[in-house]
């Protein structure tokens, strides 16, 4: 093992205006033709929209799985512009003399509806003029006769009694109009309904509650039926983001839906009077987009899963990109549509263009990719358009992107940044000077912010009748099975039976909870150092995965963990080797920190420990990178061990 490091002093690719315009030739992105369609206006997805394209022309479902601000929405959109073109329709509900809880149920063609429910109306005004005249006829009558008979009194009980007749015995015009549930006009589009997080009675239909039941003054429970979102997506297309928040109820009567392109609206609460009113089904040929996270799928009801798989398609959407010529270009065009959807700030100019795509660069955490999470790419091009209209500038260009890229930081960012002015006043991140079993680690918060995550470890006389990993820190699952992983490691460089030991690991300030395996690394330096008594340098910090043969796997967030390093005053940070194309850093943290990419855990002990005996403590180093080259076909056996 040799002891010369390998150092990653930010050497980026070079990515100016040069490499990334090539033969475009604009000045901003007025300059850039903006698709008129918005299926067009997807960046990126080409996958998905090949499936929409064939989903809209056979009218199938599609469930789109992936990260928010990937475009699932916008996909959704642009399928009402590409559903081939069909006759809409009006639906009316009328009352049903027969049985006043089951109100008829009819479609008209589109704008029918209304001409319909005006002439019931027309009519019904009508016979509400005649009876009121004949009722003014027979009470002048009556008045008239009252007075040259002399018997006033007798008149007054008479037109009284005869109002209340009127009143209660005479039907009421109005409880025959129609209501007009879902109004369309022959003109229009194909409707796009967003039914995400609708409760019940918005999603499936309602029925409202009548305070007024009897006595002739209740509201006809025809009138009283409200459409869902449904119902007021027939013929056309239903987006449900977050599919799995509807409740089981509700998904099970959307697969009803489905199924029969039918439903009746019944009263939602059962408390309610409307409980006890149901229509005819009511039309909903919709198609149904779905959408949500990964997590999405664990709480989807199977069967309306399966329903969509057999009867549409499956998408999982794309969070990055490949970083080529081609990409720029449609990256270019993304700044240029959202300047234009804005419609109130200034187009970029090719020197804030180049720093919007570095950007996408930085936020992909891949190397050689660009990041599609453009909902939170966008809201950076309207900052630093809002910041160049404040300053009446004519474009936006690069002093605007930077700062607003230091304006629209996340929550999660700045909450990194008061922790770590804080940590660093109390003493609880440490960057001068050695101390054992203390080390630094690093973690993400968010997605686009990272903080120093203090690690300490002790070493006690076990209590039991084996040794245990005693970790704290709220750590969730997979944090704490790569705990586990590390006592192969300590076993493997210390040669120490750790059955007669308890180790102790303390993640410091987690109040939020600890989960991924990237502390790994830290973790096995803090133990090593607190069971050899061996000190570790403060002023250096460390992430990375760990297998059990001390091999360092790539992580996620590491150019978010340097940058939290460097703020935080740290000189030298350890990162996996395969993560070294990743870094992307901020030009000021450039030349405040030292970024090492180390392969294998020795090569971390040997720079971040300081022993007393270092030709000693170098020569177990070599001698434990000599153990983990195995040679091939040999017979790996294992060691049984409590941890």
């Amino acid at each position: 093992m040799g002891t010369e490091t390998e150092t990653v002093g930010l050497a980026e690719e070079e990515f100016n205006e040069e490499l990334l315009f090539g033969d475009i030739d604009i000045a901003t992105t007025a300059d850039v033709e903006v698709p008129p369609g918005l299926i067009d206006q997807v960046i990126g997805q080409e996958h998905a929209v090949e499936v929409i394209r064939k989903a809209a022309i056979q009218r199938r479902h599609v469930m789109m799985i992936g990260t928010p601000g990937t475009g699932k929405s916008m996909l959704a959109k642009a399928m009402t512009e590409l559903l081939p073109k069909e006759e809409m329709q009006d639906i009316l509900v009328y009352p049903n003399s027969d049985d006043n809880n089951n109100p008829l149920v009819r479609t008209v063609p589109a704008g029918r509806g209304k001409e319909i429910v005006a002439a019931h109306k027309m009519e019904s005004r009508k016979r509400a003029q005649m009876r009121n005249m004949l009722m003014l006829m027979l009470v002048f009558g009556i008045i008239g006769y009252a007075l040259i008979s002399g018997m006033l009194l007798m008149g007054i009980i008479a037109v009284a009694f005869i109002f209340l007749a009127f009143r209660t015995m005479m039907p009421r015009d109005d409880v025959m109009v129609p209501k007009l549930l879902v109004s369309t006009s022959p003109d229009s589009k194909a409707p796009f309904i967003d039914g995400t997080g609708s409760h019940a009675g918005a999603l499936l239909g309602d029925v409202r509650h009548d305070p007024f039941q009897s006595g002739g003054l209740e509201t006809p429970s025809h009138d009283r039926v409200e459409a869902g979102a449904i119902h007021r997506s027939h013929k056309g297309v239903l987006f449900i983001d977050e599919i799995n928040t509807l409740t089981p109820h509700s998904q099970q009567n959307l697969l009803t839906a489905l199924q029969e392109g039918e439903f009746p609206i019944t009263g939602q609460s059962e408390r309610s009077s409307g409980a006890m009113v149901r229509t005819e089904p009511v039309p909903c040929r919709f198609v149904m987009i779905a959408a949500g996270n990964l997590d999405a799928m664990q709480g989807m009801h199977p069967a309306l899963r399966s329903r969509i798989r057999g009867y549409g398609y499956e998408v999982f959407m794309q969070d990055t990109i490949d970083d080529s010529p081609a990409n720029r270009e449609k990256f270019i065009r993304f700044i240029a549509q959202e300047v234009k959807n804005d419609g109130k700030i200034p187009p970029f100019d090719r020197s804030a263009i180049t720093e919007v795509i570095r950007e996408a660069r930085r936020r992909s955490n891949r190397k050689g990719h660009l990041t599609l999470k453009l909902r939170d790419l966008g809201g950076l091009v309207r900052v630093a358009g809002d910041i160049a209209r404040g300053e009446g500038s004519e474009v936006t260009s690069l002093p605007h992107v930077l700062a607003a890229k230091e304006t629209a930081r996340s929550v999660e960012d700045q909450i990194s940044d008061e922790y770590i002015r804080r940590s660093r006043d109390y003493d609880l991140t440490i960057i001068s000077g050695t101390a054992v079993g203390k080390v630094n680690g690093l973690a993400v918060m968010g997605s686009d912010s990272g903080s120093v995550l203090p690690i300490v470890a002790e070493v006690t006389p076990a209590q039991g009748a084996s040794g245990t990993v005693i970790a704290t820190g709220l750590l969730k699952e997979i944090a704490q099975e790569s705990i586990k992983n590390v006592s192969a490691i300590l076993k493997k460089f210390t040669g120490k039976d750790i059955r007669n030991i308890d180790i102790h690991v303390q993640f410091i300030g987690t109040y939020q909870g600890v989960e991924g395996d990237s502390a790994s690394v830290s973790v096995a330096t803090a133990v090593i150092s607190a069971i050899e008594g061996i000190p570790v340098r403060q002023d250096v910090a460390m992430t990375g995965s760990l297998s059990v043969r001390g091999d360092v796997l790539p992580v996620g967030g590491v150019t978010y963990k340097i940058e939290a390093a460097a703020k935080a005053g740290i000189k030298k940070v350890f990162i996996p080797r395969s993560n070294a194309g990743d870094v992307l850093v901020e030009d000021r943290y450039r030349e405040m920190i030292e970024i090492i990419p180390v392969s294998h855990i020795e090569e971390i002990l040997e720079q971040a420990l300081v022993p007393a005996n270092r030709a000693g403590f170098l020569a177990k180093l070599k001698k434990l990178a000599e153990h983990a080259m195995i040679p091939p076909n040999q017979p790996i056996t294992t060691e049984p061990g409590v941890v």
